[in-house]
């Protein structure tokens, strides 16, 4: 089966990019990432609606320009500028197609964000991911987060989320 992207001109997208290597914390230890991600932002704008940054995977909700739909060139420079920071000698793993040195993993996975609703069910998925994924006990303790930006401009308070145990939270997974 061939998997069809939903291409929109000006569209809003929910992504998960994940590293080949699921054990890997480069993306939080290194900040090559950040500097691939603003550099190509730069290059090729799209706004930034929520992102998380976690040790091996990112969440983030992207709106296009108007007149674009280009998704996949972004996603691809921002993969390649961050991987060529790592030596081929680095081994850091082995992908499941047989190259070597693949930081990353095959693909971006993709959702169109249908309608407000959807949009905050994901940026609440987004923001929450690092307590479910028990990287830290409280949402505003994780620092790779646009929950902090969400809090500075008064659309969440500090203590939003709870924890992993108080959390009563449904992102229809």
């Amino acid at each position: 089966a061939r998997y069809r992207r939903n291409f929109i001109a000006g569209g809003t997208f929910f992504f998960t990019v994940k590293l080949a290597n699921p054990k890997s914390r480069l993306l939080v230890e290194r900040i090559d990432f950040a500097a691939a991600y603003m550099d190509v932002q730069k290059q090729y704008p799209f706004e930034t609606v929520a992102v998380c940054v976690l040790p091996n995977h990112i969440h983030a909700i992207w709106t296009l320009p108007p007149d674009d739909a280009d998704y996949s060139l972004r996603w691809r420079l921002i993969k390649t500028k961050f991987s060529a920071h790592f030596p081929h000698a680095e081994n850091l793993s082995v992908s499941k197609h047989g190259g070597t040195n693949a930081v990353f993993g095959n693909g971006v996975f993709e959702h169109t964000v249908r309608d407000e609703i959807n949009l905050q069910r994901c940026a609440d998925y987004i923001h929450f991911n690092p307590v479910k994924h028990g990287l830290c006990g409280n949402v505003r303790d994780w620092p790779f987060s646009s929950f902090h930006r969400y809090v500075r401009d008064g659309w969440l308070p500090l203590d939003w989320g709870g924890t992993k145990e108080t959390a009563v939270m449904s992102f229809g997974e």
